[in-house]
């Protein structure tokens, strides 16, 4: 029996209105990125308060709510950054429960439609940000926080099995700035030095490249935290433009799968809907960046440049390829079920007639062709989050920060403040440089005592006193 065409404009309504394309979420934060990369905090706060409350993106509200983070952290808050690192911290640990039916339904659009759940290496960075912000503070969970940064990551790899050949994350390279944390603050109690022996052995490891660990590990083992009467700086700096998503075509699939097509449609009894339309893949990439350091000077004196203790960018492109083969199955498993549902259409409404047929294709082409790749992401990361050690006399100095090369030259204006150093204690600051010019304020933490504000950016007393936390291993963190 023939069918007339009106079943296929149907079939065409309802897959056109199945799948309303939609601009990515990458240029939707693109002004985001403009604004805070211009140094108008401001300006990139209302861009995202202005999303957040769009119920037709409530699906990126948590990782639009990682970028505010990013900027409450750069604005000399570092309290309310912590409060918002966690919120999604604890939303994303509850979305790694798979939603069946919301998985099911994105393979009739795409995965923009599912919730967030993070990528892995965000899910890591989450927690070594809330160490650094804690540490900014009032630093009494900063150990904590540094601690669930390495169970984060061991989770993330056992969850995915044991058998190498199918477990690609055992691969995955270790984020060794939740160690180094861990490990400096055991040593400033004066007393924890085998913990922080084991730590700074976690970053040798983890982290070859990091010239300093040498040192760090002949201080720790010699019980020295410093000289009499002297105290340690630790500026940590988040250098250049780091990770983010865009939209590519997935020309060789896409040329592959046409192929497939006219193979099956020239056997079968329907035609296969052509793939026409590009097979949209989100890719991590790492812009170009001129700044690789931070040249710090003390007093006028050149102190050395930060080193690298955590390539997030490195980190990001490296995981993100170890599962690409995972993310591009699912978009060719995507483009089959839509296409067997409209083959399985034209079984159904025994659709013979070659105009029904061809209407039939050209729905499913439009279907595919609105298909977004998701581009969410952590937009606002740094390329490398970076650290230097300075032991010096207690009493007030004059540090300056000047945005470096690799070789070291000066490549922007220095950022001075003024701080205090106190006999056997630690010191922390930490300023962002994405690039030659640094973005929002220096950051020196506070000292944890009454009636101090926690987000008060102290520029001449900042100095936080470790709170004792438990001893742990490193390897066994306190419950989060």
């Amino acid at each position: 029996m023939r069918r007339s065409p009106s079943l296929t404009l149907r079939v065409s309504l309802i897959a056109l209105m199945a799948a309303a394309g939609c601009s990515s979420y990458a240029d939707r934060v693109r002004d985001v990125r403009t604004a805070f990369y211009s140094g108008n905090l401001t300006a990139s706060e209302k861009i995202i308060a202005r999303e957040l409350p769009k119920k037709r993106h409530a699906k990126e509200a948590d990782v639009l709510k990682l970028e505010r983070a990013m900027i409450e952290l750069s604005s000399g808050k570092p309290a309310n950054a912590e409060r918002t690192l966690r919120e999604v911290r604890d939303r994303f640990d509850f979305l790694e429960q798979n939603d069946l039916a919301e998985g099911a339904a994105s393979y009739l659009t795409d995965d923009t439609h599912r919730a967030y759940a993070g990528e892995d290496y965000e899910k890591v960075l989450i927690r070594a940000f809330l160490s650094l912000s804690n540490l900014m503070h009032d630093g009494g969970d900063a150990n904590a926080y540094a601690l669930q940064v390495n169970d984060k990551q061991r989770q993330i790899i056992e969850a995915a099995g044991n058998d190498a050949d199918k477990n690609p994350k055992l691969a995955y390279k270790r984020v060794a700035l939740g160690a180094y944390v861990n490990g400096m603050l055991r040593e400033s109690t004066l007393r924890d030095y085998d913990e922080a022996k084991r730590s700074i052995q976690l970053v040798a490891n983890w982290e070859p490249e990091f010239g300093s660990a040498k040192q760090d590990l002949e201080r720790v083992t010699n019980g020295r935290h410093s000289a009499p009467g002297h105290g340690v700086l630790y500026v940590f700096t988040l250098v250049g433009r780091g990770p983010y998503k865009e939209e590519r075509n997935e020309v060789p699939t896409q040329a592959a799968m046409l192929i497939v097509d006219h193979i099956l449609s020239a056997v079968g009894k329907h035609s296969i809907t052509p793939t026409f339309a590009p097979v949209k893949v989100p890719v991590v990439v790492v812009p170009p960046n001129r700044v690789q350091s931070v040249s710090v000077s003390i007093d006028g004196q050149p102190a050395g440049l930060t080193e690298t203790i955590t390539d997030v960018g490195e980190l990001a492109v490296q995981q993100y390829a170890a599962i690409f083969p995972r993310v591009l199955a699912r978009t060719v498993v995507r483009r089959t079920i839509k296409k067997g549902s409209l083959y399985a259409a034209k079984e159904f409404g025994q659709v013979e007639h070659p105009l029904a047929e061809l209407a039939i294709d050209a729905a499913g082409v439009a279907w595919e062709a609105t298909e977004n790749a998701d581009t969410r992401c952590w937009g606002l990361l740094p390329n490398k989050i970076q650290v230097r050690r300075i032991e010096l006399p207690a009493g007030t100095h004059q540090l300056a920060l000047q945005p470096a090369s690799a070789t070291g030259q000066s490549l922007g204006g220095a950022q001075q403040t003024e701080l205090q150093i106190f006999d056997a204690r630690n010191t922390y600051v930490l300023a962002n440089f994405p690039g030659t010019t640094m973005v929002g304020q220096m950051l020196v933490n506070q000292e944890a005592r009454e009636g101090s504000s926690p987000d008060l950016l102290i520029h001449g007393e900042g100095v936080c006193w470790p709170k004792q936390v438990k001893p742990a291993d490193f390897p066994q963190p306190p419950q989060e």
